[in-house]
């Protein structure tokens, strides 16, 4: 699944973001998010969150949902 739905991620799931700093090249990073960040129902870039180790970034792809 891809991150643009905000319906598709809740706290807990292990997700694959993108960083500010590594959208030039892709690099992701995987984590569980603690916190959803866009307020939307859909963005196009992937819905923003942070990660339980503190790191904000958007969702490229969800791993595992809870």
């Amino acid at each position: 699944m891809n991150g643009q739905n905000r319906k598709d991620i809740k706290a807990g799931t292990e997700v694959d973001i993108v960083l500010k700093v590594d959208q030039a090249t892709g690099k992701l990073t995987r984590g569980i998010v603690a916190e959803i960040l866009t307020k939307s129902l859909f963005h196009p870039h992937g819905i923003k969150v942070r990660l339980i180790d503190g790191q904000v970034g958007r969702v490229q792809h969800i791993i595992k949902s809870i």
